[in-house]
């Protein structure tokens, strides 16, 4: 009875040894505690609420994963750790359809911008996209207005406008090939019917395009040099000029007046509306680009 009581009592001791010995290495073994932190995140409710699953690339290791919601507003991603890293801004619908580096400026871009627009394709995109022409009150009589604004530009026989012969296309080989002409009034007469004075200068309307008619009248002064696009001879440069500042503005790209003047801050704007749209960016008012706005 003795021996049996004696045995009962080391089985026992020796079943307590060797389960202290198994937990204390399972303490000492990170493996085994990842396992067990991970089985726990898997067994984490996932979060509430709808949209799509979105993956952003980072450097290097740091991609994350984050659920996009469905309302517009502040929300954090969470790193391996659990801890909020980094704080996103919803966005929501990308503005305009507009590439990222016009997206970045500083002008307000609305949401108005003609997303069927397709320049790539007979430079025309969505031909049934027509922009509402207005008739503007400007002051194309006072000359002036444009001389105490802007600054003018001098008459130069040998200019050419920069970067023209780089720009792809047939429509924008008018650029390429332009340079100012010099004629008097009696010549200008002759050979182009259509001669309009606006802000102080002289145009003449030659295959869709007006251009400066240089030495037309004495002290006249521009403040671009060269081609303004128009469908028709009925339509002056500053009519023009003014609705393309209007269609620019309605977009967020124009926060200038509309004066009808393709003056600085306007062939800015266009430069950066066409890049945009995938345009050479002429910064001026070219046929594909008033396809491009519906004007044409």
């Amino acid at each position: 009875m003795r021996k049996f009581l004696t045995l009962t009592c080391c089985i026992g001791l020796a079943s307590l040894v060797g389960a202290a010995q198994n937990n204390n290495q399972n303490n000492n073994n990170p493996q085994g505690k990842k396992k067990k932190q991970q089985q726990q995140q898997q067994q984490a409710v996932m979060p509430q609420g709808g949209g799509k699953k979105y993956k952003q690339q980072g450097a290097g290791p740091h991609n994350q994963n984050f659920q996009q919601p469905n309302t517009v507003g502040n929300y954090s991603a969470m790193n391996k750790k659990g801890k909020k890293s980094q704080n996103f801004q919803g966005q929501g619908q990308r503005q305009g359809g507009l590439s990222t580096g016009a997206n970045q400026t500083k002008f307000n871009k609305s949401k108005n911008v003609n997303k069927n627009m397709n320049p790539n394709k007979n430079m025309a995109g969505n031909k049934n996209y027509k922009f509402q022409k207005k008739q503007f009150n400007l002051q194309t009589n006072n000359k002036n207005y444009v001389v105490n604004k802007y600054k003018t530009v001098n008459y130069n026989a040998n200019y050419k406008i920069p970067g023209a012969y780089k720009w792809k296309g047939a429509q924008y080989q008018v650029f390429a090939n332009y340079h100012p002409l010099w004629h008097d009034t009696w010549w200008w007469n002759w050979h182009y019917p259509q001669v309009v004075f606006i802000y102080g200068g002289w145009y003449y309307w030659n295959s869709s395009y007006w251009y400066p008619a240089w030495g037309y009248a004495p002290n006249s002064v521009y403040v671009y040099d060269g081609p303004i696009y128009a469908s028709s001879p009925h339509e002056d440069p500053g009519q023009v000029v003014a609705n393309v500042q209007s269609a620019l503005q309605e977009q967020g790209y124009y926060q200038g007046d509309i004066d009808g003047v393709l003056g600085p801050q306007t062939r800015a704007a266009l430069a950066e509306y066409q890049s945009a749209q995938g345009l050479e960016p002429t910064g001026a008012v070219d046929e594909p680009t008033l396809q491009t706005l519906g004007m044409v």
